[in-house]
């Protein structure tokens, strides 16, 4: 157990610095024409505005509910489950739809971050939100859910029924030609088609006009409204790519961007955002970490871009007694602290096993898991370890918590905020929204209308809905 800030002191973690998002001089880089996406360049306006630092902070204490609640969707193996309507195309190719994992059995919950109660979104009425929000009341307790209770994580855009690619490509054109452009025609077709179907549009624009697509859109848009529109028609994985190498280009890194994808990602996910790293922007992406970070954080992000994380649904809660055991020794229960332990655990265990191991550690010490991290870890590399746990917990009040962060205060972070709204506009959006609202007794559609404008806005309610 860490006694005095000497202790403290002997390991040193660099800060997140606030250093500006880089300028983007294109997508791809000039000179290098790309094949995934197939339909050329795609160059990306400069951002505004800096890329300020997250705050820190534990996450508000909740009352010990009186079980184990329902898991918050986690992703099968191999991909995010999708959510398209019948006939359609999941937004990550070849992935299944599916349940998540059942509920371990009764016990204390999280003191710090919010748990979902069981949710059903296949016709049912909508899910129940508990009463009390962070900064406020506390929330009320939870009830115990059965252990085979599964969570279904739902985006708010599906594919079109009866989808015409070249209609819709027809709609764009016309949308830009001639003097002014249309905007709302824009925004009505690319917010309410997945992300495979805006692939198709592009391709089909090139055909029927020999025209770029995203060219033309960045010749009629600007700004805010620009950077969303081209993050929309970039395919997922390679948007991943893309905000990765962006991220550590140039002068600073960008720390935030890195956790909040390879700690977040499935290992399928991770191996082609690897291999898309390489292939579009000639350089590997391990070797770019390297340069870019240091010490435990350094090795966190390596063991996360390696993508062998164990993704069995299935939980040992021997295992999870274990782990919870060797972290609490690793920490809490010595002199300094044992941070190769903590990584190992938290980069090699599934995210179900992990939140079984949250659950034991909270009934061995005197704290949970994630204030035992902010206790013995500071810097870059607490906020990459608290960042698994969070989403080994609630994978969507973690996005929640990001969202909120990109829009409180002064300023917005915009680059945070289109990236999290694209990225997980078909993959649990709706749950972020839910929590959202638990969390900052504000809707998400709210705090969007006050924090941003114009175009920019009238497309980011589109895509996140009333």
């Amino acid at each position: 157990m860490l006694v005095s800030e000497i202790c403290r002191a002997r390991m040193s973690y660099p800060g997140y610095p606030p250093s500006g998002y880089p300028a983007f001089p294109g997508y791809p880089p000039t000179g290098q024409e790309s094949v995934y996406p197939p339909a050329g360049q795609y160059p990306y306006p400069a951002v505004p505005g800096g890329f300020p630092p997250v705050g820190g902070g534990a996450y508000p204490v909740a009352p010990p509910s009186g079980g184990f609640p329902g898991a918050a969707g986690y992703p099968v193996p191999g991909g995010y489950p999708g959510a398209p309507q019948p006939g359609g195309v999941p937004s990550y190719p070849g992935a299944p739809t599916g349940p998540g994992f059942g509920v371990p059995p009764s016990g204390s919950g999280f003191g710090g971050y919010p748990q979902p109660p069981s949710q059903s979104y296949a016709g049912g009425g909508p899910a129940q939100i508990p009463v009390g929000y962070p900064g406020g009341q506390a929330p009320s307790p939870v009830p115990s859910q059965p252990a085979a209770v599964t969570q279904i994580t739902q985006g708010t855009i599906r594919a079109a029924p009866n989808f015409d690619a070249g209609r819709d490509a027809e709609t764009l054109r016309k949308a830009m030609k001639g003097f002014g452009t249309d905007e709302q025609a824009i925004i009505n077709v690319v917010a309410n088609r997945s992300n495979d179907q805006r692939q198709k549009i592009k391709a089909a624009f090139k055909t029927m006009y020999g025209k770029d697509l995203i060219k033309d859109l960045k010749s009629e848009l600007s700004g805010h409204m620009e950077e969303l529109i081209l993050a929309l028609f970039m395919p997922p994985t390679y948007y991943d790519a893309w905000s990765l190498h962006h991220a550590m280009k140039g002068v600073g890194t960008q720390e935030k961007v890195l956790i909040e994808i390879l700690c977040t990602r499935t290992n399928q996910e991770i191996k082609d955002i690897v291999r898309i790293y390489k292939t579009e922007f000639g350089r590997d992406i391990e070797q770019d970490i390297r340069a870019d970070t240091s010490g435990h954080f350094e090795r966190l992000l390596v063991s996360m871009c390696q993508g062998n994380r164990d993704e069995d649904q299935s939980v040992n809660y021997q295992k999870a007694q274990e782990d919870a055991q060797r972290l609490y020794q690793a920490g809490e229960g010595k002199l300094g602290t044992d941070e190769s332990c903590f990584n190992m655990i938290l980069a090699t265990r599934s995210f179900p096993q992990l939140k079984a191991a949250a659950e034991a550690y909270s009934k061995i010490g005197n704290r949970d898991l994630l204030s035992s991290i902010g206790r013995e870890f500071s810097g870059n590399v607490e906020d990459g370890l608290k960042a698994i746990v969070q989403c080994a917990i609630n994978r969507p009040a973690f996005f929640a918590d990001r969202l909120y962060r990109s829009m409180k205060g002064a300023g917005t972070n915009d680059s945070t905020l289109v990236r999290i709204i694209v990225t997980r506009s078909e993959i649990d959006l709706v749950q972020i929204k839910q929590l959202f609202t638990q969390m900052y007794q504000k809707t998400l559609a709210t705090m969007i209308s006050s924090d941003t404008s114009g175009d920019y806005r009238r497309l980011l309610l589109a895509i996140v809905g009333q």
